[in-house]
């Protein structure tokens, strides 16, 4: 039979609430009783109900986290950083994939408000409206991580993307390039649209660099890609001399493309990528990465939210945090 607080309390010969105390972490009870108390749950392996405490405290302890594919390591990453904070502060996370699906999206939001969870994390490449409309009205705090509204209604946490990407392209540039393409991910993106291209058209036009549209080629974001946009740039007339790639895959796609055609990195191309996973350094040659703090940028996004879920007074609700370039061999010092 389930053990429940009842029993507990029994053998302990205290009262449910004392019980209660214990089991919350009230500091209101005195050390021979906490104990006590503690004993016995450890001999009857007592396992507290999350749902009858929820009801009890109109709290559930738990964090709904949606992110776009928890499988790849961009996304699992932040969420090592959300479980660790939410394990700290005693909350538990349910996590979903969205599969970068607005209408999926829109699901999910209404599913963790079924399952009465006390917050949100959301994460996506893209906010819709309607996301945005739902996420306004929403009954429980929700924050984004990684991810931009550009209306600044949402808490967020981020990088200033366009700084960082300006510093990418930059660093080309001050190699002597003039030749330099963007291979980025979906448009629809708004970072990659919005910042990372926006920052790439800037950074060549304060050089005095005129802009080869065909230098821009859009993908869907994977190593294939990379080696595919690879090919299709050395077919213009005056290939690049220098890449700038939104992720590493897509970077690490372009250096085996050069490679499998006898040309050597950095030698005779050189490359950038904006992430700088655990892939920037087993590629040989290692990868030059903007370094994003994904693990902080879920860390932190889980502090936010415990303030929010709390009635913390909250100074900062559009969080920055820093980051920086990582220079490795793809690039020549």
């Amino acid at each position: 039979m389930t053990v429940t607080i009842y029993d507990v309390a029994r053998e302990a010969n205290v009262s449910m609430a004392t019980v209660s105390r214990v089991v919350n972490g009230n500091p209101n009870v005195k050390p021979a009783t906490r104990k006590k108390v503690n004993d016995v749950i450890e001999r009857l392996e007592y396992r507290p109900n999350a749902v009858a405490r929820g009801l009890a405290s109109k709290k559930t302890t738990s964090v709904g986290v949606i992110l776009p594919d928890v499988s790849e390591n961009f996304y699992s990453e932040l969420a090592r950083g959300i479980e660790d904070i939410a394990t700290m502060y005693r909350y538990h996370i349910i996590l979903s994939n969205s599969d970068q699906r607005p209408e999926k999206e829109l699901q999910l939001i209404e599913t963790m408000y079924g399952k009465q969870v006390d917050g949100i994390i959301f994460m996506s490449e893209h906010l819709t409206e309607n996301v945005l409309t739902q996420m306004e009205k929403s009954p429980v705090p929700i924050v984004l991580a990684g991810t931009v509204d550009e209306t600044n209604k949402l808490p967020s946490v981020n990088i200033d993307y366009y700084a960082a990407a300006y510093e990418a392209v930059n660093r080309l540039i001050q190699n002597g390039h003039t030749n330099i393409a963007f291979v980025g991910g979906s448009l629809s993106s708004t970072i990659i649209r919005g910042y990372l291209l926006a920052a790439y058209k800037k950074a060549l036009q304060d050089a005095s660099i005129d802009l080869k549209e065909d230098n821009i080629v859009e993908t869907d974001a994977s190593y294939e890609d990379g080696m595919e946009a690879y090919k299709q740039l050395q077919t213009l007339s005056h290939p690049p001399t220098a890449y700038f790639a939104s992720n590493d895959e897509i970077a690490i796609g372009i250096i085996h493309g050069a490679q499998d055609t006898g040309k050597l990195v950095p030698n005779d191309i050189e490359v950038i990528s904006f992430e700088n996973s655990k892939l920037a350094r087993m590629v040989r040659p290692e990868l030059t990465s903007i370094a994003l703090p994904l693990y902080d940028i879920g860390a932190v996004s889980m502090r936010l939210l415990t303030k929010f879920m709390s009635k913390e007074t909250v100074e900062e609700t559009n969080v920055h945090l820093p980051y920086r370039l990582e220079e490795r061999d793809s690039l020549k010092k």
